[in-house]
C-alpha cells in the first residue's frame, strides 16, 4: 500500500512552519512551565503540574504526527497540461455564479479559504477535467453542476 500523502509545496511548506515553531518556541515555553508547576510542591494537587503535563503530552502527539505527515509528503508539482491537478486553482460556474477552488491535498483543505481537497465529493469531479468540462456533484440541496471556467 501506497502510504504517501498527496501535498502541495505550499501546504509542506506550512507543515514545517507549524512543527519548527513547535519544537523552537512553543515546547520550550511549556516545558519552562511545567518545571515551574513541579516546584511548587505536591503534584497529586497541583491543577497548573497536571493541566501542564496534558498540555505537553498533547504537544509532542502533534509533534509526532508533523513528522510523519511531513515523512509522509509527497509534494505534487501542477503540470501545464490545462486538466485539473492538485495544485491549480479552478475558477468554475454554477448556478450561474462563478466560484474558485483551490485543489489540494487532504491534509490541506479549508473550506472557508476555497481549499478543497482532491479527494473530496467536488475535488474528485474535478480532477483531470478541462476548461469546458461540466460535472455534476450530489449536494444536500440536490445535484449541482459546475462547469471549468478557468484553470491556473
Amino acid at each position: 500500500m501506497n502510504n504517501s500523502m498527496l501535498i502541495t509545496k505550499v501546504g509542506l511548506d506550512q507543515l514545517r512552519s507549524e512543527l519548527s515553531q513547535i519544537q523552537e518556541a512553543r515546547r520550550p515555553a511549556l516545558v519552562e512551565r511545567l518545571a515551574l508547576a513541579r516546584s511548587m510542591g505536591d503534584l497529586s494537587e497541583n491543577s497548573d503540574y497536571q493541566s501542564a503535563r496534558e498540555d505537553l503530552t498533547f504537544m509532542d502527539g502533534r509533534i509526532s504526527e508533523l513528522e510523519d505527515l511531513i515523512k509522509k509528503a509527497q509534494v505534487v508539482k501542477p503540470s501545464q497540461n490545462n486538466q485539473v491537478e492538485i495544485g491549480h486553482v479552478v475558477t468554475v460556474k454554477v448556478n450561474s455564479h462563478d466560484a474558485v477552488f483551490h485543489i489540494v491535498g487532504e491534509w490541506e483543505a479549508d473550506p472557508k479559504q476555497s481549499k478543497i481537497s482532491h479527494s473530496s465529493p467536488l475535488g474528485q469531479a474535478l480532477v483531470g477535467k478541462k476548461i469546458g468540462d461540466k460535472v455534476e456533484v450530489a449536494a444536500p440541496a440536490g445535484k449541482l453542476v459546475y462547469t471549468v471556467v478557468a484553470i491556473s
